[in-house]
């Protein structure tokens, strides 16, 4: 199973995700695209999160040195992101693929975050509540809709706001696969105690 976590926007909270459901399945992880932060990037963290002994991590096609929209960071390092360089891992193992931003965050003049989402990988969206991430959400349900792309269900993060949860599911008809908290700090534990809560649903998938 191939699992790509997109959210709504920007630190919505798709690393933590990311981390959780890597954790679950014990699946592979990859992130073919970072902007910035080099030193402490995405895959560093989930790393970091991981306890089990079977997750590989696979390194970025694109490292860029600049925290700003890849299409953006690529320039300024002076090279142009082209897709067909993006090749995803083979590997038998599960596999978690974590976007940059939004579906519609620009790779270059032409591709966007949404054209490395294959018809093979479930798609899992990351929403957390805030004035507007009701709309958010729903553009990005109905974007990934309009490609016939396979919409697995979405992840909440931050406290419960069950109008706009149960608006949500209404007008998708999605699975809602968990609900991470406001935690004080993630680390191994937590990040295995949300690991432990999700794995149902997730093996549903498959």
């Amino acid at each position: 199973m191939k699992i790509f976590i997109t959210g709504i926007g920007t630190d919505v909270g798709k690393t933590i995700a990311s981390a959780i459901i890597t954790e679950a399945l014990e699946a592979d992880y990859w992130k073919p695209v970072q902007a910035g932060d080099l030193g402490h990037s995405d895959s560093h963290k989930v790393q970091e999160y991981i306890s089990n002994g079977k997750t590989k991590f696979y390194p970025n096609t694109y490292a860029l040195n600049t925290p700003a929209s890849p299409h953006l960071a690529a320039e300024l390092d002076g090279i142009t992101i082209d897709i067909k360089n993006i090749k995803e891992p083979k590997t038998k193992n599960h596999l978690v693929i974590e976007g940059a931003g939004g579906i519609f965050v620009p790779l270059n003049d032409t591709d966007c975050i949404i054209d490395l989402i294959q018809p093979d990988h479930k798609v899992v969206v990351v929403s957390r509540h805030y004035l507007g991430s009701i709309n958010h959400t729903l553009l990005t349900v109905e974007a990934l809709k309009s490609r016939k792309l396979d919409i697995a269900g979405i992840v909440f993060n931050g406290d419960e706001n069950k109008a706009s949860e149960e608006i949500i599911l209404k007008k998708t008809g999605l699975k809602m696969i968990g609900r991470i908290e406001n935690e004080p700090y993630f680390d191994s534990n937590v990040i295995r105690y949300y690991a432990d809560k999700f794995r149902g649903n997730l093996l549903e998938l498959s």
